[in-house]
């Protein structure tokens, strides 16, 4: 028959291919609802990452040199780059014209020194007249007020010449602290006043440096939550380095001084400001850098990134309950190296969940 009939053989083999076919496909589905998935038991321990923030460097003290007398400049005492001390001279203003009004200043009090002398003795004369009744009370009354008079315009001379010892002075522009020097835009004949808006130099304090850099309103709310308040974080922080723009690392680390209050409403940021040791002076005010702060957590449950999913907004793991893959919403910490995050809420020591893959897995999935 089968020699016979071509069509009965083409119908038996198309049989038998769809019978192997529909094998294959129960034999696959079974080999998948059984596939092995990696997992782990949740414990806890403890975990340390490392965030870093763009850096600006600054002098501890960086004070702006500004001229407060108007004249050319004599001399400059300074190179760029020198260190001074505090009270060391910086710049000389031509001191002439200062000089002279001094020396007026001076000769103005002498003569009003004179002029209260001769009405002092006037008044007494009169006083004495008046008592023997040779002078009227108007007589005496007018030698008080020229005795008063004089006394004031003493006063008057006194404070003229204090001003102008005052302005003396400033033609030596002093530094305010020990320090480096700064740019030295302003050259011997320039002509500069209090009002030219510019600096003559800056001076900076160097031995500590500070370098500021911002955290967003999220690490400030870890960091709140994980040290009890801001006061408390700035206090018991760990210890920051600094990555210089070279890419090495500053030798001494530094400590966290102070973490602004107020929320900058445009970058939705906080200012922090850390403090470096300068002792070599390597650092210097105005450099870019880096702060590399570590966030460490005590007694924490640490699970690898790949086993979570993002499902919108929320971050998932799946618990192996009954053999079973069983998803459960996680909070995770805002610090993660690429690799691992800290969970805050939704796992528990002694969790078994699946380590690996876990974006892969369907729900009530069989975990063998």
């Amino acid at each position: 028959m089968i020699t016979v009939n071509g069509k009965w053989l083409q119908l038996v083999a198309l049989i038998g291919c769809t019978m192997w076919m529909t094998s294959c496909k129960q034999q696959a589905g079974a080999g998948q609802m059984q596939a092995s998935y990696a997992t782990m038991t949740v414990a806890k321990t403890d975990k340390e990452f490392a965030n870093s923030y763009s850096a600006t460097v600054r002098g501890r003290y960086d004070a702006a040199i500004m001229p407060q007398v108007s004249g050319t400049i004599w001399k400059v005492m300074v190179k760029e780059g020198q260190r001074v001390n505090k009270g060391q001279s910086l710049f000389i203003i031509d001191q002439v014209p200062y000089k002279a009004a001094l020396n007026t200043a001076m000769a103005n009090v002498e003569v009003a020194q004179a002029a209260l002398a001769t009405a002092e003795l006037s008044y007494n004369s009169n006083k004495e007249l008046y008592a023997q009744k040779v002078v009227s009370a108007y007589t005496l009354q007018t030698a008080e007020n020229q005795y008063l008079t004089a006394k004031a315009q003493l006063a008057q001379a006194k404070a003229q010449e204090v001003n102008a010892r005052n302005n003396m002075a400033y033609t030596e522009v002093k530094s305010p602290s020990d320090g480096v020097v700064g740019a030295l835009p302003m050259r011997e004949g320039t002509l500069v006043g209090p009002s030219m808006g510019k600096a003559l130099t800056t001076v900076s304090d160097n031995k500590d440096v500070y370098v500021y850099f911002s955290m967003t309103e999220n690490q400030l709310l870890s960091l709140t939550r994980q040290y009890g308040s801001t006061d408390e974080a700035v206090k018991n922080m760990p210890e920051v380095q600094l990555q210089l723009n070279d890419g090495s690392m500053y030798e001494t680390k530094g400590r966290i001084e102070s973490i602004s209050g107020v929320i900058d409403r445009q970058t939705g940021s906080v200012s922090v400001r850390a403090i470096f040791p300068n002792e070599k002076g390597i650092l210097r005010s105005g450099a870019t850098a880096a702060v590399v702060v570590p966030d460490v957590y005590k007694d924490c449950i640490v699970i690898p990134q790949a086993a979570t999913f993002q499902l919108q907004d929320k971050t998932l793991v799946y618990k192996v309950v009954d053999g079973k893959a069983a998803s459960a919403i996680v909070t995770v910490a805002p610090s993660e190296d690429g690799r691992e995050y800290v969970v805050l809420e939704g796992l528990n020591p002694g969790d078994e969940i699946i380590s690996e893959g876990a974006g892969l897995v369907r729900e009530g999935t069989q975990v063998k």
